[in-house]
């Protein structure tokens, strides 16, 4: 892929679990402890790792094979919620190369933020726990507005909060969706190829703008000074 650049762009925005920080860990750990309580034997990492970026729906599936519309869901998301509450910050961290990334962003004079569908009840502790985030000029949480991705409303409430028009800026993440609300939002995209990106993916045929292996990468999209 011939990966543009950008022109103009005065923010980049990022999805959260899959894009700046691996999660992967707390979120397998919190859904494996409940395998274990119900007598059942542990599964690897790896296992849960292609799921995380679907948040309660994946991970649930990945260790018990159940969906939503299973009559069980309903209470096993909220013991799922539980467990991953309490040790939401043990085990995750940055991916590597990102706090350079954004060290960078700044030090360029752009603005950066997020825009994930986890909730605030997850995203606030762990934005608050991790100093990688002091320079962050929006956070957007999935209940921050009335619509989750891949609706574009909550990229477009990130891009009032910067005080700028969507088209100045840019949205990276590694989920589909993430690249449809982009999309609809009028910005362009980034697919993260180095994140979760699901079980599966065609990354290409998701019609991102340009797509990054590592998170450096995102520099050599944008004019920086």
């Amino acid at each position: 892929m011939i990966q543009p650049v950008f022109k103009g762009i005065r923010a980049v925005l990022f999805d959260l679990d899959g894009t700046l920080i691996d999660s992967a860990p707390d979120l397998g750990a919190a859904v494996d402890s409940m395998r274990i309580r119900r007598g059942l034997s542990s599964l690897p990492l790896e296992h849960y790792r292609p799921h995380a970026g679907s948040g309660a729906r994946g991970m649930l599936r990945a260790a018990f094979d159940i969906t939503p519309d299973h009559e069980d869901y309903p209470v096993m998301k909220d013991e799922f919620f539980t467990a991953y509450q309490a040790c939401l910050t043990l085990r995750t961290q940055a991916f590597d190369e990102v706090a350079t990334l954004l060290t960078l962003l700044v030090r360029g004079g752009l603005q950066w933020g997020v825009v994930t569908n986890k909730s605030a009840r997850f995203t606030t502790p762990i934005t608050q726990a991790m100093g990688l985030f002091a320079t962050a000029s929006a956070v957007i949480s999935g209940d921050t507005t009335a619509h989750s991705k891949p609706h574009p409303e909550p990229l477009l409430e990130a891009a009032r909060r910067l005080a700028l028009a969507p088209g100045q800026c840019i949205y990276v993440g590694d989920d589909e969706r993430d690249i449809r609300a982009g999309k609809a939002a009028g910005m362009p995209t980034v697919a993260a190829c180095y994140g979760y990106l699901g079980a599966g993916a065609d990354v290409s045929s998701w019609g991102a703008d340009a797509e990054v292996s590592s998170p450096l990468q995102v520099l050599k999209l944008l004019e920086l000074p």
